[in-house]
């Protein structure tokens, strides 16, 4: 019996190998059939973006496209392969902004570049999830240098310097927050707010991430008391100790200040030295949130703008913007990572088996308030090897050189009015443009807004630019246009078309 069961048990063994081999057979030929078509259009796609006469896409409505696009959104009971998979790939890319053109100008970000889409690549092929060591080694390894030597750009020069990657600049932030009431007030891990009336501080410019992480965490909107800017739209210092004392004497308990480095609309930098001493003074968490403006860490020429920034408590920084990582890549930095895992961790010990070796902490995801995790530091690792620091600052230094290009166009040419200073404080340029023969200070705001909005669909319908449009803080002249450079898609060439297309598209408007 035992001679026949071996034989019974080789021929099992041998046909199970033989059905092993042909299914990985069958994967890798399937994935290299997949990647050779997806490669061709990738490829002849951004080509295309540079090609004389590319378009950045359409302005279609919602609705319209959702009727050119039914059958492409359809969901079939029976699979439809290889041949229904590329017909949808084309009408998605024929249906997408290209933010691989010269002319998007819209938003704090761009196209990627050739390494970030191979590590995206690289992370869907490894599809592993880096919240604990045992699954993701390599990774886990990565993202612990690269956020070292990345917080220690920014002046976090303790040896347990470091952070982690969280799914955007908005998490990054309301995490910040997090641990920022877990670390100063140990009891709310545990009881919540409870009697405690927190209150955190920012600008009128501040990201409304902000409001949204006081949401988060319990606090409501109304704990978010913003602090009005001054001329050069930075933080009043003056004005955030007011607020502080103000708090106090009303009962509230001031828990966090958020400055930030590069603001959305006009990339003003906040005074943060100013607001270091007045946070450690009251006792407050010190955040920066560099989302846009804080790899300027990369170059020796505008790292000055970060000056004091190295006193912060934490720092929010997000490679998908300045830097062409691909998106998400964003990281919230501190000069001692270890107050990461003392704000979230719980011990799960079904998950964290193995968490501390020699005092260092392994199991990433420990230090979160989630689980699942994608290794977001990997595309800023390839990148940073692929284009080292000095790569990276002749891009942010280019982006510079091209936005000040710009300002001198908008201020020495007539109709223009230059809202930014000059040069402007980051990558954003806001304008207004009067076709009317007068300025846009002598406009009424609903003119000016309407012209702008005008104007910005116009450029897009042609095909050649797609650039946002945003409100004045307060009152101001109506809307104006935020053109954003993102280096190196962005020439100089690129700004001088666009100013002469807004003349000459503002020239044939009816309003």
């Amino acid at each position: 019996m035992p001679p026949a069961l071996s034989v019974v048990d080789a021929a099992i063994a041998s046909s199970r190998a033989s059905s092993e081999e042909s299914q990985s057979q069958s994967r890798a030929s399937e994935l290299e059939e997949l990647l050779s078509a997806v490669s061709r259009r990738a490829v002849a796609y951004v080509a295309a973006a540079d090609a004389p006469g590319a378009r950045i896409g359409d302005p279609v409505p919602p609705k319209q496209l959702a009727g050119i696009l039914k059958a492409t959104l359809s969901l079939p009971e029976v699979g439809g392969g290889l041949e229904d998979f590329l017909v949808v790939l084309d009408d998605i890319l024929a249906h997408s902004v290209v933010t691989w053109h010269q002319g998007f100008m819209d938003k704090l970000y761009a196209s990627t570049n050739p390494i970030g889409v191979a590590s995206d690549l690289l992370l869907s092929i490894l599809n592993t999830n880096a919240y604990i060591y045992s699954v993701s080694p390599a990774l886990t390894l990565i993202e612990k240098k690269t956020s070292h030597d990345y917080a220690t750009l920014f002046g976090f020069n303790s040896p347990a310097a470091g952070g982690l990657t969280l799914p955007g600049g908005s998490a990054s932030n309301t995490h910040s927050l997090i641990v920022a009431r877990n670390i100063l007030y140990p009891d709310t891990k545990v009881n919540g707010n409870g009697s405690h009336r927190f209150i955190i501080f920012t600008s009128v410019h501040g990201h409304y991430s902000v409001e949204k992480a006081a949401i988060s965490t319990g606090l409501g909107s109304a704990a978010v008391w913003t602090i009005p800017v001054d001329n050069e739209n930075r933080m009043r210092v003056d004005i955030l100790e007011a607020k502080i004392l103000q708090a106090k004497s009303e009962g509230f308990t001031p828990l966090y200040v958020n400055a930030t480095a590069g603001t959305t609309v006009y990339g003003s930098y906040d005074p943060f030295e100013k607001i270091a001493v007045v946070a450690k003074k009251h006792g407050l968490w010190f955040h920066v949130d560099g989302s846009w403006g804080g790899n300027v860490v990369f170059s020796s020429k505008h790292r000055y703008k970060l000056k004091g920034a190295e006193l912060a408590d934490s720092i929010t920084a997000n490679p998908h913007k300045m830097l062409g990582v691909p998106l998400t890549c964003s990281f919230l930095l501190a000069r001692d990572h270890r107050v990461f895992q003392k704000a979230s961790s719980l011990r799960a010990p079904y998950l964290y088996h193995n968490s501390e070796i020699d005092g260092e902490d392994f199991d990433i995801g420990d230090s979160t308030m989630g689980c699942g995790r994608r290794s977001d530091a990997l595309k800023l690792f390839l990148g940073w090897r692929w284009y080292g620091t000095e790569g990276y600052a002749q891009r942010v230094d280019t982006a510079f050189d091209t936005t000040a290009y710009l300002a001198n166009l908008i201020a020495e040419r007539p109709g223009f009015h230059l809202v930014s200073s000059n040069p402007p404080p980051c990558l954003q340029t806001c304008f207004y443009y009067s076709p009317n023969g007068q300025s846009a200070l002598e406009n009424t705001a609903e003119y000016n807004t309407k012209v702008t909005r005008a104007i910005a669909y116009e450029l897009q319908a042609a095909g050649r630019f797609l650039v946002d449009y945003a409100p004045p803080a307060e009152g101001g002249n109506g809307e104006f246009f935020r053109a954003v450079v993102n280096s190196p898609v962005t020439s100089k060439e690129t700004v001088m078309e666009l100013v002469e297309l807004i003349e000459k598209v503002g020239a044939q408007l009816k309003i």
